[in-house]
């Protein structure tokens, strides 16, 4: 039996919803974050010594990391429906997205949320400015133009593409769903309408309801 081990708010939330598109029975193990510290709990270390989230468990696998996951199941589980094969030319798509999703969206709209944290959390008091001017610089310098380039290049993608990596859902639109979705929620999307009603649509597919039904508290849907 496939075992979701799952942190609210999370990337793993997505985990769910690519096994509820497949069809696949599986168990939920919850987890919730620390109120304070908004990590997740020690005992997710007891599954994987980084205790993180997602983990998978499937029979005697351990897989950590999200886009392994989405690479695990789409290949032993999906008919290359969710994973174009290799002989394919989607499959370079596939890939490429796939990796885009954490390695070039994710750092920069994680960033940014950690420089809001150090502006709003700032002590003593007359650090606050000093912080906030910093923060402000790093924002407009660094973190922006990194987002604001890479969401005009999925815009321009979307625009032409249905899909991410083929004419139908595949692990790529998985996978670039928590950053797009993160995206929107924090309001950078305004000038990208076409990501929007991308994310949108992946809202309206029954497996989605489906998997945020189970999956409990997600605040991007």
């Amino acid at each position: 039996m496939i075992t979701v081990h799952h942190l609210n708010n999370s990337r793993s939330q997505r985990i769910l919803w690519m096994l509820e598109e497949l069809g696949l029975d599986y168990e939920i193990q919850f987890y919730e974050r620390d109120k304070k510290t908004m990590l997740a709990p020690e005992s997710l270390k007891k599954v994987h010594p980084l205790g993180k989230s997602p983990v998978l468990t499937d029979g005697e696998h351990t897989l950590a990391e999200s886009g392994s996951i989405v690479e695990y199941l789409g290949r032993v589980y999906s008919n290359d429906d969710m994973r174009p094969p290799e002989s394919c030319a989607n499959h370079l798509h596939y890939q490429y997205w796939l990796h885009f999703a954490e390695g070039s969206m994710m750092p920069p709209l994680l960033l940014k949320l950690v420089m809001q944290k150090i502006k709003e959390n700032a002590q003593p008091f007359f650090v606050k400015p000093i912080a906030s001017a910093i923060v402000s610089k790093v924002n407009k310098s660094f973190i922006m133009p990194n987002i604001t380039r890479q969401l005009a290049f999925v815009e321009t993608h979307l625009r032409l593409n249905a899909w991410f990596a083929a004419n139908r859902l595949t692990g790529a639109d998985i996978q670039m769903s928590f950053p797009l979705e993160a995206a929107v929620a924090r309001g950078l999307c305004d000038e990208y309408p076409t990501i929007r009603a991308w994310v949108d649509k992946i809202h309206r597919r029954e497996a989605y309801i489906r998997a945020i039904e189970k999956g409990g508290q997600y605040d991007f849907a």
